[in-house]
This record gives C-alpha cells, sequence and structure tokens, in this order.
C-alpha cells in the first residue's frame, strides 16, 4: 500500500503539534486543490481530527450550556484522568461557527477534547470564538441546556443520560447497551473505545449502567414528549451482542425497545437503529418493530485492512457476508433507508494503513461506488484517535503515536463522497436533518454539508 509520492499533507508529522499558521496553510492549500469545497467543510474537519482545546475562561463560560453527555464513544483525544482542567465536566456537547474573517456560514460541530489542538475556544470580551494559533477564526454559538436536560426521572436519574440529544437538539440518542460483545484485543474494533469508555465513565462517577432500563427511556421519552422537543428521530444503538444478551439476540434486544417507543409514541420520531449486519430474517425482527432507518456499519472498505482493524466483525461475519447482508437489507428498509457509516481516517492508520491520501481515498471510492451504485448511501464519521482505543494504546507500548489521518484525506474524502452521491442521483439521506452549508447540523462529519441544495 506504500506509494513513492510523497503527499506535502502526509503523516510525517503529528498536525496537531504544528503551530496555528501552518494548518491554516493547510487549509489554504486545501482550498486552491480542490476550489469547489467550503471552507467550512474543512475547518469542521480539522476540528473533528485534531479535537479543540480551551482556556480557563472559555471552559467557565461553556459550564452554563448544553455539556458533552458521552452518549457512547469518549470521541476525545486524552482520556478524562489527563484532563488538568475537567474538560469533562464543562465542555460543549456540540458548538456552531458563524462569521469571522472567512465570513463562515453556520456550522455544526461536535466536541472532542484535545488540550495541546491549535484550533482553541476562547473568551473574546464577553463572547466565545475560535482560535487558531494567533488568528481568530470565527464566533461560536453554544446551546442552551433544553428544558428537559434539568429534569430527573422517578428514581432519581438524570434524564440527559437516558435520552441525550445531538446534533443541536435533532437526534435522540439511544445508547441501550453502553458495551459491546466484541470483547478484548483480538476481537474488538481497533478504532473503538466503547468498553474503556464506559470503564472510565463509571470511575469518573457518571450514573452508567450496562443496559439502560425499557421503563426509564420510556420515561425519560414521555419528558422530551411532554415539553415539545424539537428533536425528530432517535437512533437505538449500542454494541454488539454476539450471543445473547438479556436472554435475547441482537435483533430481538434492540427490537424490544423500538417496539415499546412506537407503541407509546406512534410517529412521534424517526426511528433508526445501529447494530450488526444481520440476516434477512432479523433484519425483518426490526423492520417489524418501527424501525424505518437501518444503520449496518460496516466500518472500513478496504479488503486487506478490515479483518485487520475489524477482527471480530471478520470473525462473527466476515467482509463479503457483511456487504452482502447490507444489499439485502434494501429489500426490507428500501435501499434509501439503509445507511451504513464507515469511520473516515482509519485507513491511514499505523502500521498497516495507507500513508497516502490520495491512495488511502481511491480505496474508500470503491466502496462508495460498490454501495451508492445499488442505491445505498453509505455515511461517515471523522475518526480521532481515542487514546483507550486499541490502536492508540497499542502504539503508545511501542513507544509510538497514533496520529489522525492528515486534512488532505479528509478534503480528497469529502469531494469523492460528494460526486459519487451526485454521479448516482441519490437522495438527500432521511434521518439526518436538513443538507447543505450552513443548514447542516449532523455534527461528527461533513458529508451533509457538502451536499449541494439549489439557490
Amino acid at each position: 500500500m506504500n506509494l513513492s509520492h510523497k503527499s506535502p499533507l502526509g503523516m510525517t508529522e503529528v498536525d496537531f503539534l504544528k503551530s496555528g499558521e501552518e494548518r491554516l496553510a493547510d487549509i489554504s492549500r486545501l482550498q486552491d486543490l480542490i476550489p469547489d469545497l467550503p471552507v467550512e467543510a474543512l475547518i469542521k474537519e480539522d476540528l473533528l481530527r485534531l479535537g479543540i482545546s480551551f482556556s480557563a475562561e472559555a471552559l467557565r463560560y461553556c459550564a452554563d450550556f448544553k455539556r458533552k453527555s458521552y452518549f457512547i464513544f469518549s470521541f476525545d483525544m486524552v482520556p478524562i484522568d489527563e484532563m488538568s482542567q475537567e474538560e469533562n465536566l464543562s465542555a460543549p456537547e456540540e458548538i456552531q461557527l458563524i462569521g469571522g474573517p472567512w465570513d463562515l456560514r453556520r456550522t455544526t460541530v461536535s466536541v472532542r477534547v484535545n488540550p495541546v489542538s491549535p484550533w482553541k475556544a476562547i473568551m473574546v470580551g464577553d463572547s466565545l470564538h475560535l482560535s487558531c494559533g494567533d488568528q481568530t477564526i470565527s464566533g461560536v454559538d453554544l446551546q442552551k441546556v433544553p428544558e428537559y436536560y434539568q429534569e430527573t426521572l422517578e428514581n432519581g436519574q438524570p434524564v440527559h443520560e437516558v435520552a441525550p440529544t445531538i446534533e443541536w437538539g435533532y437526534l435522540v440518542y439511544l445508547t441501550v447497551y453502553r458495551k459491546c460483545q466484541y470483547f478484548g484485543f483480538k476481537e474488538e474494533c481497533r478504532f473503538c473505545d466503547i468498553n474503556e469508555n464506559y470503564r472510565q465513565q463509571v470511575k469518573a462517577g457518571r450514573p452508567y449502567r450496562t443496559v439502560k432500563p425499557m421503563d426509564e427511556v420510556l420515561e425519560g421519552l414521555t419528558i422530551l414528549d411532554r415539553v415539545n422537543s424539537p428533536s425528530k428521530a432517535y437512533t437505538l444503538t449500542g454494541g454488539s451482542v454476539t450471543r445473547t444478551l438479556k436472554g435475547k439476540g441482537e435483533a430481538e434486544f434492540y427490537a424490544e425497545y423500538a417496539r415499546a417507543i412506537e407503541e407509546k409514541f406512534p410517529g412521534r420520531w424517526i426511528p433508526k437503529a445501529v447494530t450488526q449486519a444481520l440476516p434477512v430474517d432479523e433484519q425483518q425482527i426490526l423492520k417489524d418493530a418501527g424501525i424505518r432507518i437501518y444503520h449496518p456499519n460496516y466500518e472500513i472498505w478496504d479488503e486487506k485492512l478490515f479483518p485487520l482493524l475489524c477482527p471480530g466483525k471478520e470473525a462473527y461475519v466476515g467482509r463479503s457476508e457483511w456487504h452482502r447482508r447490507i444489499i439485502e437489507s434494501t429489500d426490507v428498509f428500501g435501499a434509501e433507508n439503509v445507511i451504513p457509516n464507515f469511520v473516515a481516517g482509519i485507513e491511514m492508520s499505523r502500521p498497516h494503513g495507507f500513508t497516502e491520501p490520495e491512495a488511502a481515498v481511491e480505496s474508500t471510492r470503491e466502496g462508495l461506488q460498490f454501495f451508492m451504485s445499488q442505491g445505498v448511501c453509505p455515511r461517515f464519521t471523522v475518526w480521532c484517535p481515542e487514546p483507550l482505543s486499541p490502536l492508540v494504546v497499542e502504539r503508545k507500548g511501542a513507544g509510538d503515536i497514533q496520529p489522525p489521518a492528515p486534512l488532505e484525506y479528509h478534503a480528497r474524502l469529502l469531494a469523492a463522497w460528494r460526486d459519487c452521491h451526485k454521479e448516482h442521483r441519490l437522495p438527500v439521506p432521511p434521518g439526518y436533518g436538513p443538507p447543505g452549508v450552513g443548514n447542516a447540523i449532523f455534527s461528527v462529519s461533513s458529508f451533509m454539508d457538502v451536499i449541494h441544495v439549489p439557490e
């Protein structure tokens, strides 16, 4: 996979150790390379892959707004016990960038804490701003604490621990199983920290439980409905079930929640579910329970890297079978409602990944063509190397680091995704809110931001 050509934005340096001026120079260079890519998307991708640091004053300001709920993974670049400012208690769930020298259109970004990131939230007078090096980049808006976040269940459990919202309030994220049955380094997806994040959150005092009780989920959603929450969709998700959980297989475990929610709140939310790529009969269980949108996440396309980075998925299902089941699911849910995720950037993870952005994107483009040509529209999450994930832990043990993929990779990927989506004339993926730069609220990648919306 190694190519002789060396990219000017290759992985030979750790980007978060570069100066702010070097980061901005990278963005300017990529604007020249792909001039029709919105600068908002370039900045958003860089924030997602490198994280954000906070001044002490900015953290104090942020504490009065909606904070990170750690709804499934850490999405941070340092563990909680290394956060000297206790950012886990004050950092916002998401921010919106607007204005500044680039006159940024409103851009929603998930917050990933990294105390050494060149991207920094600072106070300028009484207002929060984003800076990079010595330059102020934009204003920063925060989401007010939702009314229901201040309520508790009858047992005293905070509602936002049971049914948090993300995507600026659009999506209720129901992680009903906090762990994954792909256990240990021989089975866990190498980029994933779901099990370790559970452990660190419990240690830090969050009221995490492995399985969220059904009655608490319904009670939490009842409160959302009562206060007329603006949320439009919910996602049922959690770790994979390779054996049984509460005496049920994976499809029936998640379907039981969907069935109860849809019976109590018919039509209130768009129902979505993230599971493994299941056999058709188990897909039908989810469909019959009311699930409309199916996310059988394939994580990475490349044939050589899939078994190395997703050993459990390879062992229990296998790459080719996973893909076959995704395509089969179009007959159950309809092609436009099958939206598998991949983790953008792990193609370039050490030690086995690509070393050149162009080659990594070409591999992933093959997967986009495979799925989109059959009406399936994958979406993606920007990878940041979470410190408790196997990819990072193993490199640290070897005396090395695990850097994120370079911004050039993400820029090329956005262009490839956008062009492939347009080539196959696919609809806007349902259940993700409005598309287009300045409108998108999907916060963990810019795929919705780059969809062209006619004026």
